[in-house]
């Protein structure tokens, strides 16, 4: 920190000091029984949002898939697909993706040439997002959308670019800046974008990893493995039943966890979902990782609900402390049992656990009983206080629904289509193209008085480096219920959030400037491996009320 600046504080007489000790409480205001509030932001854009990825310019980018045939938006400027590969129409004017503003709560329809269904991705370290697989003629393909001005930008593609084919694949962007692709159907495998230039045509492009073979179920692999970055710079891989620490780099597995008790998978078909949750910087001895998951179907349901019998869906979520050198899962009880349902974090560090159904499976009809009432899961809180049942929405979000969080504090979710093509009609739960927002309790007018708003920050930082926020909130109530948190937006799809990450930075002073007026002084993250270099979500949380978020560059 610049020794000036350090002068500037601490002779500025209208300034006082308080220290902010890392093991502070933080106290939260007690809720009031609300229990958030949806609105229907479009009763239709076109397509049915199964993917969706929150950009650094505060848009949403949304796909479905090529072949479910003709969507409800027509492309632009007179534009049609021409694929004489795809299995519905081998021309097609109409889009499959979007753009969403958030501010305008407008959207435009994006080209998309080639089959996206069931595909993953990640954004690079520059903001450009980074889409990988899908089917048939999609399933070696790299997209790329990078946020510009005006209405110019549109996906690129390309062809063949991926070593083997990725369905159902998982990603993470690593400390260096390069993504992971892992798995897929039928791929036990997984390579890296993008590849390294230097290689010689007699380098690997693909590794394998035994673990997803020795994984497989329903005669496949388990699908869509969740993959968490830890601050070591190892992977947590998640399939089936079981996980492991893998040292990509080496190619080695480093350890093997226990098995998940109960024995019943988590992965698609099954599909629970996973966090990592927050990393703090603010606690000694280290930043300590702990992996939470939650529902899924208990094993056989897809075999089950392909005969018409549909079995309730699991209500356990188990936590583990990778970090510890011989952690062991520690289980809880969700008040409702979920399968496909998503994991989102709250700026508060709280999952809300959102979408879904109560019996079957991810599959087309395979579900049943809409889980239309969000939980809010405070994994700070005691045993008995950390889940909280949320209103309804009045939509079922069933297989290919999509959530994510916004800019504001609210969560947007869309999508839902459980049929092999859009169908609206005839069917016990039509393909769904809205839109809708949900604002947790915290967005509640009520919390006005507390709620904190960012007036002024730096938005490139450099790891370990210190930087001062200023913020006004109308009632103060302490230093230690305040805290700033960096989000990873996450590129959400099938019921898994990948690459979503929060990291609770290390606070150091908070001073009073004017009446309502309050500066801090906090750390950057210290390594790569806790944050990956790229663009953050920057939130004030005070007593609980977040503030909105504000776009920061980590380099």
């Amino acid at each position: 920190m610049p020794t000036n600046f350090i002068k500037f504080l601490f002779l500025s007489l209208s300034f006082f000091f308080i220290f902010i000790s890392p093991t502070s409480t933080q106290l939260l205001p007690s809720y009031t029984g609300r229990q958030g509030e949806w609105n229907l932001l479009h009763s239709s854009i076109g397509i049915s949002a199964m993917h969706m990825q929150l950009l650094r310019d505060n848009t949403v980018i949304m796909f479905d898939r090529t072949d479910f045939g003709r969507s409800n938006l027509s492309l632009s400027g007179g534009r049609c697909r021409f694929d004489p590969y795809d299995t519905v129409l081998h021309t097609d004017c109409t889009a499959h993706s979007v753009l969403y503003d958030i501010a305008t709560n407008a959207y435009r329809p994006l080209m998309v040439e080639t089959d996206t269904w069931c595909s993953s991705g990640a954004v690079l370290p520059n903001g450009t997002l980074v889409q990988t697989g899908g089917f048939n003629d999609g399933d070696h393909v790299v997209r790329t959308f990078t946020p510009c001005n005006g209405d110019e930008c549109d996906w690129v593609e390309f062809p063949q670019y991926l070593s083997e084919r990725r369905w159902y694949a998982t990603n993470q962007i690593l400390p260096d800046g390069r993504i992971i692709i892992v798995g897929g159907r039928r791929q036990f495998n997984y390579e890296f974008y993008p590849r390294n230039v230097e290689d010689s045509s007699s380098s690997p492009r693909t590794f394998m990893l035994r673990f997803l073979t020795e994984t497989t179920d329903y005669g496949e692999n388990n699908l869509y493995p969740f993959i968490h970055l830890l601050p070591d710079g190892n992977l947590f891989i998640f399939a089936n039943t079981r996980s492991i620490l893998l040292d990509y780099n080496q190619n080695r597995v480093l350890k093997e966890f226990p098995e998940i008790p109960g024995g019943d998978p988590r992965n698609y078909p099954s599909s629970g979902s996973s966090v990592l949750l927050p990393l703090d910087e603010n606690k000694g001895g280290g930043v300590e990782a702990e992996i939470i998951i939650c529902g899924g179907a208990p094993r056989g349901s897809f075999a089950q609900a392909r005969r018409g019998y549909f079995v309730r869906a699991l209500s356990t979520c188990g936590r583990l402390m990778v970090s510890h050198a011989n952690p062991s899962w520690m289980m809880e009880e969700m008040p409702l049992p979920r399968v496909m349902g998503d994991m989102i974090f709250l700026p508060t560090g709280d999952v809300i656990i959102i979408n879904g159904a109560e019996k079957g499976t991810a599959g087309w009809e395979l579900g049943r009983g809409p889980m239309t009432r969000p939980i809010i899961y405070r994994p700070s809180e005691k045993g008995n206080r950390r889940f909280s049942v949320m209103a309804p929405s009045t939509r079922p979000r069933m297989y290919h629904s999509s959530a994510l969080l916004l800019t504001d504090g609210r969560v947007l979710i869309g999508g839902s289509n459980p049929h092999i093509y859009y169908n609206f009609t005839d069917v016990l739960y039509p393909t769904d193209l809205s839109l809708e927002a949900y604002s947790p309790p915290y967005l509640s007018a009520e919390y006005g008085p507390i709620r904190p708003k960012i007036l002024s920050l730096d938005e490139t930082f450099r790891y370990g480096m210190s930087f001062r926020l200023s913020f006004s909130v109308p009632e103060f109530l302490s230093a230690s219920v305040v805290s700033v948190r960096l989000i990873t937006p996450s590129f959400t799809t099938h019921s898994f959030g990948m690459n979503q990450r929060m990291v609770i930075l290390k606070l150091l002073y908070i001073s009073h400037v004017t009446s309502y007026v309050y500066n801090l002084i906090a750390v950057a993250p210290s390594t790569a491996e806790i944050a990956p270099p790229g663009y953050y979500l920057l939130f004030v949380v005070h007593a609980g009320i977040p503030s909105s978020g504000m776009w920061v560059k980590l380099v």
